[in-house]
């Protein structure tokens, strides 16, 4: 290996949104996640729901529209 070229290697202490810490090695010192191998879904079996920069609200409010033109047009025949 050539001296000077590699970043610094550290051992990183890793923070989930679930309140879960552990450590790894990282070229950054502290990573921020939102989901770790504690609640994954895959890994617990559990079904989460996950927003992703509001994915979830935008469906709801685009097919709540949906609903209120289906409902008006039932209605009128």
């Amino acid at each position: 290996m050539k001296n000077g070229i590699h970043p610094e290697y550290y051992k990183a202490t890793v923070h989930c949104a679930c309140g879960n810490d552990f450590e790894t090695g990282s070229t950054a010192k502290e990573i921020h996640v939102e989901i770790c191998s504690k609640c994954h879904p895959f890994f617990t079996g559990k079904q989460k729901l996950v927003d992703s920069a509001g994915r979830v609200e935008r469906f709801r409010r685009k097919y709540a529209k949906f609903d209120k033109e289906s409902a008006k047009g039932k209605s009128k025949a």
